[in-house]
Order: C-alpha cells, then structure tokens, then sequence
C-alpha cells in the first residue's frame, strides 16, 4: 500500500488532539503543503496562518509552547531553515520550548522548481543545534509513530518530512524506538545506511546481499548499535538526499575515526560546495547516484575494486 506521510503525521495529530493533547499547528501559507485540512477542520481555533512569514512562524510557536501547549510547525524544509535559522536557534533550541518542526518536501522534492526549493543542508544545520532531536520516517507507519513520540518529548524536535506516496516497510505491530537503526535487510560484506525514504530506493535494488538499515532517528543514535552493524561488514555505503558534508555520510564517516574502524565508505548524495538544478526528482535522484540503479553500479564498482 501506497501511503503519504503527511496524510499519517496529520491523522496522528487529530487522534491525539481528541485524546486530550493540547496542540497547536502553525502553517506559513502552507495549508496545501501540509495537508493540514482534516486537523483545521476538527479544531479550527488550534490552528495558526502567519502567510509569507517563516520567522514569525517559528518565534511565534516558541511563544505559545510558553504558555503550555505542544507546538508543531508545519512548512516547506527549504524556507524553514532558510528563513527562520536565527528563531529556530534562540527561541526553540536554545530556549529548550516545546515546539515540533516538520520540514515538508525536504530533499529533491520540488523538482523543477531547482535549487532555490531543494532542502539539501537541512541536516547539518539541525546537527549544529542543541537540544534538538532529529528524525527522519520512511513510511507513513513510522511517520506517525515519530509524532506520538514528538508529542510526548517534552522539547524540540525536527522531523524530515518527504511528500511522495511510498509503500509501508511496517505494520500496525511497529513501535519506534529512538535512536534504534532499523536492519530492514540482512547481508554480508556490505551495509548500506539509508536516510529517510530513501530505503525504498535501497531495497529495491533487489541486491540480496546487502545490508539495508534505514535511521529514522539521527539524534538521538544508539552509535553502538551502529558500530556493531558496520564492524560485521567490510564496506559501508550511505545514500541521503542530501548534501554530504553534514549529513549521513557524515555521521558515519565520524563514528568509523572516533573508533578507528577500517571499513570503506563510499557517501552517495549531493557532493558538497554544489548546486542542484531544475529536473524531475527520479532524474536528480539518477544524477547523484542515490536510486536504485545507482546504488546497483556503486556495488559493482566496489566489488570491482576490492578485487583490483
């Protein structure tokens, strides 16, 4: 089944709002992006408009988090991290508030619409935060269990929110644990991490013998955890729709010194000091190596490699 996280994060929202959660979701003029209509329409007064005002957005959700109630914003990841980088710092992470932030259509998401909507730094700039934790879902199942979570951490939280319809990896059973790498597919030699949906692309490279584990949470990481998969493995890849310096890839690639891990890493996403373009997001995706074609002739590269 085909399902849209925001469609999940939303539904999650009303449930907990009618069990007696006292939210608040502010938008900026982002009701379409956030399909925030069936949460607007059960509590119309709970929800907030700012238009065109990123900054206000964000200082004003800090404010309302002050007088008690679990904020979440809800707006376009390019334009809240661009716009209200300064607010998010002092008056959520900084000031410790209870506010939730999710970054819609993060990544390649907007496609055409180039560089200017492409949230390809989101990541490193959240890592640079603190007291901010750091979550990225691959399906509406986990996306909905990262807001119950959300809800009840009593602090700042982002959440890289991707706008596709992708297949459930979970079932109704699922519980998230943060901080736990999820192993979706177990193999040898080679482990491949995998941000956000991006573990659809992973899995449907259809390369038995490799190691899939996708990391919803980012931080908090359980990185013994993480260290156990790499050691078991000889060679690491990453794929993030991101840029790498910052990101996944740099994430892993500083567990592998801190510990002296010899393991290869080979980091698929965005190379740093770039720009994207305007093209379609499968053929941005192709471009950087981060679909599963991609993924394909990077382990027949490696392998090729390891035997030269």
């Amino acid at each position: 089944m085909m399902q849209d996280l925001r469609d999940a994060v939303i539904a999650t929202l009303v449930t907990a709002q009618q069990q007696g959660a006292d939210l608040s979701v502010m938008v900026a003029d982002s009701t379409s992006t956030s399909k925030i209509a069936p949460f607007e329409s059960a509590f119309p007064e709970r929800v907030i408009n700012v238009g065109i005002a990123e900054q206000n957005m964000v200082g004003m959700a800090a404010g309302v988090a002050l007088s008690g109630r679990t904020v979440f914003t809800a707006n376009a990841a390019p334009f809240l991290f661009a716009r209200s980088n300064e607010q998010m710092k002092n008056d959520i992470c900084y000031s410790n508030t209870n506010v939730k932030m999710l970054g819609l259509n993060a990544g390649f998401a907007y496609g055409p619409l180039g560089a200017t909507h492409h949230c390809m730094n989101d990541i490193a700039i959240a890592r640079s935060l603190g007291n901010l934790q750091i979550f990225a879902p691959a399906d509406a199942i986990q996306a909905s269990a990262i807001t119950r979570y959300a809800i009840a951490h009593p602090g700042p939280v982002y959440i890289r929110m991707d706008s596709d319809k992708v297949p459930l990896l979970h079932d109704e059973h699922y519980q998230f644990v943060p901080g736990k790498p999820e192993v979706l597919q177990h193999g040898q030699e080679t482990v491949v991490f995998c941000l956000g949906t991006l573990a659809h692309e992973a899995l449907a490279a259809n390369q038995q013998n490799i190691t899939i584990v996708s990391l919803p949470s980012l931080h908090p990481l359980d990185t013994q955890a993480v260290r156990k998969l790499i050691a078991a493995h000889q060679r690491v890849i990453t794929m993030e729709e991101h840029v790498l310096s910052g990101g996944l890839g740099s994430i892993i690639g500083e567990l592998l010194h801190q510990h002296g891990m010899r393991q290869r890493l080979i980091t698929l996403g965005l190379p740093p000091y770039e720009f994207t373009h305007s093209s379609s997001r499968a053929a941005l995706r192709r471009q950087f190596s981060i679909d599963a074609e991609g993924l394909r002739q990077t382990l027949q590269r490696a392998e090729l490699h390891a035997v030269s």
